[in-house]
């Protein structure tokens, strides 16, 4: 009998009906009459956009509405993080819904009558401030998600988090003890995802990114990989300063770190497993010098590193270490190699990505709705979170079909969004909750 049972608790969790048709018509209903709410939210947060760790404003304006809809509700999470929580009016399991709330230094160009006007500090400057990336729409969409769960409270089967965290795009500026201040890596540290403070441990977690060149309200996702670990490259390359009419007085730097940067295209393109996964190795700042007829002391090299696969990445870094290490030993010079890990990779779980298919395509409408995501070498920290609990992160089109192959990317000043979207993703986010919740308490109905 135990075997038996077992097995249906398996089937269960591999065909996970979704939500039944009145109550999913009763979701959509709901999401549609908070629309006027959800483009409301969207507007002012986005004419009031904020850099990260300063999101003040924001976070006062979640917090609130979360206390408005009966929520436990904790601020100061991670800098200027809030969470949200909501206990069902029935047992079950917990899920983690995110958004980040974070703006980027970038001026608009858009000629919105809500267009931001607004500036910050950034590294100590002032600039112009932008939700370039959509934070503002990713804060509004899972504002009216918590709304439309918070009214079928009683019929909650478990707990919803909502998380709203602060500096995906990294901080503004450094903090007094210099170190940066990452918004989903402090979340996750403070203990969001855990059993404590912030209610049960998270079993599912799930987050969603509008992307600009993707038809407006159509959903992707993949299992697996989905976006690329990031990681920050310094090597720093020193020589012996001479006279540049006698090179071999000295030992010359830009020499040595030009062999480095050609170097370190052969890990990605020749010692890795490019069949495996991907991987990238780029060199974005060269800095050295100061006058035509001098060779200088050293050289500073800054770059980037991308990969998917955990192992791959570490394998990487070694390789870097080695490579530049090893060439600047043979010409006489030193490197010092300085890699910070920024994010893991974003990955998808298989079982978490196969088991909610159904839900995003029944949400999706059609098969012109939804498509497979192709893999991004952008970097997100939702990773941080899924790596605490099985996670899927959906992509979001927000680009009128007629304007796809002149879209501006996300971080553009021109970046814009086809407003009609956004709705999709708060029927999303709901679905996704709604029947993970329902879904697993059917397998533990099952597994007794």
């Amino acid at each position: 009998m135990k075997r038996l049972l077992t097995a249906g608790a398996a089937a269960l969790a591999i065909a996970l009906p979704g939500i039944a048709g009145a109550q999913s018509s009763a979701v959509d209903a709901r999401a549609k009459a908070l629309e006027p709410k959800l483009l409301a939210w969207r507007r002012d947060i986005h004419q009031h956009p904020e850099l990260g760790n300063t999101e003040v404003r924001t976070s006062r304006l979640v917090a609130e509405h979360l206390r408005k809809l009966g929520m436990e509700v904790t601020t100061g999470v991670a800098g200027t993080g809030v969470v949200g929580v909501l206990k069902g009016g029935r047992p079950g399991a917990t899920v983690a819904l995110r958004a980040d709330m974070d703006a980027l230094p970038v001026e608009e160009k858009n000629a919105l009558p809500f267009r931001s006007r607004a500036t910050g500090t950034y590294e100590g400057k002032t600039v112009p401030v932008m939700h370039a990336c959509g934070h503002d729409t990713h804060v509004a969409i899972l504002l009216a998600t918590a709304e439309l769960l918070a009214g079928m409270k009683s019929e909650l089967p478990g707990t919803v988090k909502f998380v709203f965290q602060p500096a995906e795009e990294g901080p503004s500026d450094f903090t007094p003890d210099g170190k940066r201040f990452w918004g989903g890596r402090a979340m996750v540290d403070a203990g969001v995802m855990d059993a404590g403070r912030f209610g049960p441990k998270v079993d599912a977690v799930f987050g969603l990114h509008v992307f600009s060149r993707q038809p407006a309200g159509k959903l992707l996702w993949r299992p697996g990989p989905e976006l690329a670990s990031t990681d920050n490259l310094h090597i720093t390359i020193r020589g012996k300063q001479t006279h540049g009419a006698i090179p071999w007085a000295g030992v010359d730097p830009i020499v040595v770190a030009s062999q480095v940067v050609l170097g370190l295209q052969t890990i990605p393109s020749r010692q890795t497993e490019v069949t495996k996964e991907p991987s990238i190795v780029t060199i974005g700042q060269f800095n050295g010098g100061s006058r035509n007829n001098i060779i200088p002391d050293q050289v500073e090299l800054a770059g980037t590193i991308r990969a998917y696969d955990a192992r791959m990445q570490d394998d990487i870094h070694m390789r870097v270490k080695r490579t530049a290490e090893n060439i600047a030993e043979a010409s006489g010079a030193t490197a010092d190699v300085r890699i910070v890990r920024m994010y893991p990779a974003t990955v998808n779980d298989p079982g978490l990505t196969e088991r909610m298919g159904p839900t995003l395509k029944r949400v999706a409408g059609s098969d012109a709705g939804w498509g497979v995501a192709d893999k991004s070498t952008g970097g997100e920290d939702f990773s941080f979170f899924a790596n605490k609990a099985p996670g899927l992160f959906v992509i979001l089109g927000v680009t009128p079909p007629d304007q796809l192959a002149t879209a501006a990317a996300n971080h553009s000043p021109q970046f814009f969004v086809d407003e009609s979207a956004l709705i999709q993703g708060v029927r999303a986010m709901s679905h996704l909750t709604l029947d993970y919740l329902s879904g697993a308490q059917q397998r533990r109905q099952a597994a007794r």
